[in-house]
């Protein structure tokens, strides 16, 4: 069954809902990220319009921020006119507003064991983000609050775990010690919440509407690959991939390698038969395992194939997370009158790979056996031979054009965070270095301080203090003589050339003397006291500071400043050691990146000017 909301995104994608027989599951394609947050806004309004006290269960992170701000740009301003054209184009009643405060909602998954009060738990963006800022009544929210769950009376979380990751093996042995009976207490008693959230789900007749993103495994909720389909609600391990993806939430991947998870389970999201099931995706870097969970029937490596049982299961996707759905794209291009330059080599260069076959050895009947090859040759006008010859010549080309140097150019080398240059195409970078009349500049956009743990930072705390308190590297007598000056550019990058002195030297003594170098210089500068006293009392408040805030806790201002300076270092050590020096380095530090779970959006006078100013 396809709504009406659904019907004019069809309309408007001009593609079909499904491509048969590769797609399995119906899908809905958009331009852009902010699209697809706007389709999924409607749907869920529309299909609430029609089941005012219905069970909704919808999802956390950044994948669903666009979901949000149009559901509440909707319900705040849904009396306009303005707001009133958009519903009505899009097949949506104006007369009837949607009342959420009649829904039932059911929380998919969090972190265990995880504070409710930490601002990274899903608990706390549950209730601020949905309960709060949409307006849904919290009586009839089902929650999963770690510090309500199978602990004994008198204990808390850090009294039972005191930062031990939970071992699940207390299962099925006999525990060790009176600590580990402690630990297999409440494992059971957690287990058996499980099996009573499991039942409240079910008692209110399954969930109506389900709403979720797709991990880099193909995880739904936290249903990650090979999860039984008929799984419920449970305490559970999850896999590499799974904690790579949540360490930016925990604050660091020796983190998320200790937490388990509480999820609700695949049978739990499809015991309702009438349940609207829809999967956001979006980008490229989606594409793969968008296009394996789509295309294949239910099996237990890709978990939302689970979703089969649906009728009303959708993807909706970006026309990037799309791009390996080839009867899809082969339909679009078989569209249009004529092929770009980059479609035509794309598509001989999928064919020479999926052969093992050079390019000049490429016959009619090889592009005849592949589908894109039948239209590339339908609607190139050349000959293969010719075909051929062209795309090989501009794949030389492009080749060529990498490895050769410039002469007497100025480049401005531009990066969102701190070693994407780097990570993107140091080599280049290399080679055009290496040619004397070049200059090069290098910039860096945001602050990066959410790279930098608490833990490192403790660490170069204490390893400051240590310094200062033997007076190790004459640390006092650069004060004296004004080294440690935050306007003194020499001195500036005399930190950096001690720290690769040290790397030639293979002196770890004196990578740490550099190293400490900045980081004091950093400090003199955030707190604009340069007395070495001062200083030193400064560091104890920092130790206290990064040994009792948790990770992933958003950090006050001076703090993520401080961190952001910390990841700089490493650039301007990186850059140093190819002979670059301080004045040659910008860091912009944005103020749209704050470290929020939402990303601002930039502004004019904020984000824009300073870069046309480096310009």
């Amino acid at each position: 069954m396809v709504s009406r909301v659904e019907q004019f995104a069809i309309e408007n994608s001009g593609k079909d809902m499904k491509f048969e027989p590769d797609e399995k599951i119906g899908v809905i394609e958009v331009d852009n990220f902010p699209a697809l947050g706007k389709l999924t806004a409607l749907r869920f309004l529309e299909w609430v319009q029609r089941n005012p006290n219905g069970v909704i269960s919808l999802p956390t992170g950044k994948t669903p921020e666009f979901f949000i701000k149009e559901t509440k740009r909707f319900l705040d301003n849904w009396n306009s006119k303005e707001i009133k054209r958009e519903l009505e184009s899009a097949g949506i009643n104006p007369d009837i507003k949607p009342v959420v405060s009649g829904l039932y909602f059911v929380q998919i998954d969090e972190f265990y064991p995880i504070s409710p009060k930490q601002h990274n738990s899903f608990f706390n963006y549950v209730s601020n983000y949905y309960i709060k800022d949409l307006g849904l009544n919290p009586d009839k929210a089902l929650l999963i609050n770690c510090d309500k769950i199978g602990l004994p009376e008198g204990e808390t979380l850090e009294s039972v775990w005191n930062g031990q990751a939970v071992d699940l093996s207390l299962r099925y042995r006999a525990a060790a010690t009176s600590r580990e009976e402690l630990h297999k207490k409440v494992i059971y008693s957690i287990d058996q919440w499980c099996v009573e959230y499991e039942d409240r789900i079910k008692l209110l007749g399954g969930i109506g509407f389900f709403l979720g993103g797709i991990g880099p495994d193909g995880h739904i909720g936290f249903n990650v690959r090979g999860s039984d389909m008929h799984s419920t609600t449970r305490l559970t391990e999850v896999n590499y991939e799974t904690m790579a993806a949540s360490a930016s939430d925990l604050g660091g991947i020796e983190v998320s390698k200790r937490s388990l998870v509480i999820t609700i389970g695949l049978s739990t999201i499809t015991y309702n038969p009438e349940c609207v099931a829809i999967i956001i995706a979006a980008g490229e870097s989606k594409a793969r395992i968008v296009a394996d969970s789509i295309q294949s029937l239910r099996n237990v490596y890709y978990p939302a194939t689970s979703l089969l049982v649906l009728p009303n299961a959708r993807f909706y996707i970006t026309e990037g997370a799309a791009k390996f759905l080839y009867q899809r794209k082969s339909a679009q291009l078989a569209s249009v009158e004529t092929l770009t330059d980059e479609q035509i080599e794309h598509i001989v260069v999928n064919v020479s790979v999926s052969l093992n076959r050079k390019i000049e050895d490429l016959t009619k009947e090889n592009y005849y056996n592949d589908p894109f090859g039948r239209l590339l040759i339908l609607k190139a006008g050349d000959s293969v031979t010719e075909l051929n010859k062209r795309v090989i010549k501009s794949l030389k080309g492009k080749i060529e054009a990498g490895i050769d140097s410039v002469t007497d150019r100025v480049f401005l080398h531009t990066e969102p965070h701190h070693d994407d240059v780097m990570l993107g195409y140091l080599p280049y970078v290399v080679r055009n270095i290496r040619i004397h009349s070049n200059s090069h500049h290098f910039a860096t956009f945001t602050s990066g301080f959410t790279a930098v743990t608490n833990r490192y930072m403790l660490g170069l705390c204490k390893d400051l203090k240590r310094v200062l308190s033997r007076d190790l590297y004459d640390f006092r007598l650069h004060f004296s003589r004004g080294y440690f000056e935050v306007d003194n550019i020499r001195y500036r990058n005399r930190d950096v050339w001690k720290y690769l002195d040290g790397v030639a030297a293979r002196s770890p003594e004196m990578q740490e003397e550099g190293t400490l170098r900045r980081f004091l210089r950093n400090l003199i500068e955030i707190f604009d006291d340069n007395d070495p006293d001062n200083i030193n009392d400064r560091l104890d408040e920092l130790i206290n500071y990064f040994q009792t805030q948790y990770p992933g806790k958003k950090d006050m201002p001076h703090i993520q400043r401080l961190k952001g300076m910390t990841r700089e270092w490493e650039s301007a050590c990186l850059w140093g050691y190819f002979g670059w020096n301080q004045g040659s380095i910008s860091n912009l530090r944005l103020g749209f990146y704050q470290g929020d779970i939402f990303t601002e959006e930039p502004t004019l006078n904020r984000d824009v000017v300073p870069v046309t100013k480096l310009l």
